[in-house]
């Protein structure tokens, strides 16, 4: 047995001791010289092909003594049993530790090859090796003579044969190590016609091993971008150029195992891994190829629903890309593409769908308007069509499916309102005419999307059992919320947007929130009008003076006085600039100054919005100038109860001060005294001066 031996009591000490020893001897030095042409003197091809006929392996090419063998493989047989069984932590950690540094030595090449095609090696022995093997390929090819390439590309290559049934991990790590060794030699080490050629003359001769051979080509154009393969940029550029050039041989081996009904996800996967790697592809030549009839015609099924969408997304970018020809040379298969993506919109709203099958369809929907958002923008009746499947994932009731077309919405503002979308216009006439049509007929899609997004910033029922992380979410959750509203208001204007947002706040306004009984939509419709403030004009007349009012009206729950501070600071300019016979100021500080007694949270965001309000609407405090003392003397002082944190207040008493002075001034006081006795509190500010 290669494990410790055990008793009932344990492991003895002293065998305890002795292992954690040989664990901790380094493993003799080896050199590990560059790759060269100079064969090792302890080895040649006609030594190892010797070998390799009666059992042999990669290690006799790098001079590894059948002794030497056997003793390190019977120590990584044991160091694996002492990481995956041992009850000692001590014992799994040095194990662990010294089998990482084995994987790093000359003779885990020899290690790795001879257990893995040992027959009585455990998954355990074989998951290790073959992960070791892989990073040696990887990372350390040079290590080996020039003329070790072959005995490996055999090793690996049969190796690939006997794990064509599993164990799957095991065959990956293989096929990886195959691939990163084909990014390090030239294209004649396969026979002149590169790898991909070589690869479908054995998917000919050897059918039995297709789906070792498949997953293969599956992997070939995902390593190209792995940079865990220590080749040099040239070397690796020319592989690229190579694989590329083979892309069409790639299609056809994937398209003749279209008749292994077995092999139907895998042969999608390698399509759409194809088609991420290489562009070179003509559009024509894909709107009839039969990859793409049976990635289409899957997108119906739910056993390769996930594949189709991938392979389908591919061929949405491959349409859009750098490397094609055009938008319109692409339209061949871009005719193709959106009557079946659009065939899927029914599904969205399919109760019995699987949760991420429905995740798959929007992330395709989402791709679709993101790739082809300058066709949308033309507001074609196919392009409204769009608009409006978006719109339903928009409003789908999992955020994470609903954001995923938040991109989508902030690239068509952009392309409506930019000019550079309407150069083909031709003058400056042309231009502001297509561009207010366009506006005007985009102008309802992105009145719902505000009415869609604007409950999606509600607090959970059960938000105070939420963890930290799942809270943070949430915040992200609602900033992204206020980025769509933002750019509707590109679209729609400030003022518009405000009133569609005002209707939400009336409705909540009429659930009983103003007796805390429901108070989250009332918080959210506030949440987003305060979101869009720096879009709403200064003379805004209809709606603001209604809003301000009802703020004082509002429970002081806590999340809820939080976003009333808050969208009190955001308006500090529309209160600046609102008529004298609206007397708003005095309830509006009234309620900062609660929220500076409330809690952290609330002081915050008071403290905040009174250093706005202060430096903003200096003017309007003439009749508050005993308020701003005491809150003044409160803040500077640390006893009221306020909860604001130090930082905060130093913001807030400079703010305090700039606005007592200008009052002071105003009725032709003199401010130093003021100045003289609040630096005589402990609060001292050099560039402050008398007036």
């Amino acid at each position: 047995s290669n494990r410790i031996p055990h008793t009932r009591a344990g492991p003895s000490l002293l065998l305890r001791f002795k292992f954690l020893l040989l664990l901790q001897k380094p493993y003799p030095p080896r050199i590990a010289g560059r790759r060269s042409s100079t064969p090792r003197k302890s080895s040649t091809v006609e030594g190892y092909s010797r070998q390799r006929a009666s059992g042999g392996t990669v290690g006799e090419e790098v001079g590894f003594g059948a002794g030497m063998e056997a003793q390190a493989t019977a120590t990584v047989k044991e160091a694996l049993a002492a990481l995956y069984h041992h009850p000692d932590d001590t014992i799994r950690t040095a194990a662990d530790r010294w089998l990482q540094k084995f994987q790093h030595t000359l003779d885990a090449w020899q290690v790795a090859d001879s257990l893995l095609h040992d027959e009585s090696s455990n998954l355990e022995t074989l998951m290790f090796c073959s992960q070791t093997l892989r990073s040696k390929v990887q990372r350390d090819f040079e290590e080996l003579p020039s003329e070790a390439f072959r005995p490996l590309q055999d090793s690996l290559y049969g190796l690939l044969k006997k794990f064509n049934k599993g164990p799957p991990k095991v065959r990956t790590q293989i096929c990886i190590a195959i691939a990163a060794l084909a990014v390090h030699v030239p294209v004649e080490d396969w026979g002149g016609g590169g790898i991909v050629n070589w690869l479908g003359d054995e998917m000919k001769s050897q059918q039995e091993f297709i789906p070792s051979f498949l997953e293969l080509l599956i992997i070939l154009p995902q390593e190209t971008s792995s940079y865990k393969i220590a080749a040099r940029p040239e070397r690796r550029n020319q592989f690229e150029n190579d694989l590329c050039s083979s892309a069409n041989v790639a299609l056809s081996l994937l398209t003749a195992c279209l008749g292994f009904d077995e092999l139907k996800e895998q042969v999608l996967e390698g399509f759409a891994s194809w088609l991420r790697f290489c562009h070179g592809i003509t559009a024509a030549t894909l709107a009839s190829h039969p990859l793409v009839h049976t990635a289409l015609s899957s997108l119906n099924t739910d056993q390769f629903l996930e594949a189709a969408v991938n392979v389908t997304s591919e061929l949405i970018h491959f349409t859009v890309s750098r490397d094609s020809c055009g938008i319109t040379e692409q339209f061949p298969l871009i005719q193709i593409l959106i009557p079946h993506v659009m065939g899927l919109k029914e599904q969205l709203k399919d109760s019995s769908k699987d949760e991420e099958d429905v995740k798959a369809i929007a992330r395709l929907f989402a791709d679709m308007g993101d790739s082809y958002v300058d066709l949308i923008a033309t507001g074609s009746g196919d392009a409204m069509q769009i608009v409006n499947a978006l719109l339903e994932v928009t409003s789908h009731s999992e955020f994470d499916i609903s954001s995923m077309t938040f991109n989508f919405w902030h690239h068509l503002k952009r392309n409506l309102t930019g000019r550079d979308s309407y150069t083909s216009c031709g003058s400056e006439v042309p231009i502001e005419a297509e561009r207010n049509r366009r506006m005007q007929l985009f102008r309802p899609p992105f009145e719902v999307l505000v009415s869609l997004v604007s409950s999606r910033v509600e607090y959970p029922e059960d938000f105070h059992t939420f963890s930290e992380e799942d809270r943070r979410d949430f915040r992200y959750a609602r900033y992204a919320v206020s980025d769509v509203l933002l750019d509707a208001t590109d679209v729609l204007g400030g003022d518009s947007t405000l009133k569609i947002l005002f209707m939400k706040l009336i409705q909540a306004c009429g659930s009983g929130a103003e007796q805390n009984q429901n108070w989250q939509p009332l918080e959210a419709a506030l949440f987003c009008i305060q979101a869009i403030a720096k879009s709403v004009s200064i003379e805004e007349k209809e709606i603001l003076p209604q809003v301000m009012p009802l703020l004082p009206r509002f429970p002081h729950q806590e999340q809820l006085l939080q976003t009333v501070c808050s969208t009190i600071g955001a308006f500090s300019k529309w209160i600046d600039a609102a008529p004298a016979e609206l007397p708003i100021l005095p309830p509006l500080v009234d309620i900062l100054n609660k929220g500076m007694s409330t809690s952290e949270d609330t002081a915050a965001a008071a403290s905040v919005a009174f250093k706005y309000i202060c430096e903003d609407c200096r003017g309007k405090f003439s009749g508050s100038l005993d308020g701003l003392f005491q809150i003044y003397h409160v803040a500077i002082s640390g006893v009221g109860g306020y909860k604001v944190s130090s930082e905060d207040s130093l913001h807030l008493v400079e703010a305090l001060r700039l606005a007592i002075i200008t009052i002071l001034v105003a009725f032709n006081m003199s401010p130093y005294l003021f100045i003289h006795n609040s630096n005589q509190c402990g609060y001292h500010d050099a560039s402050a001066r008398p007036c």
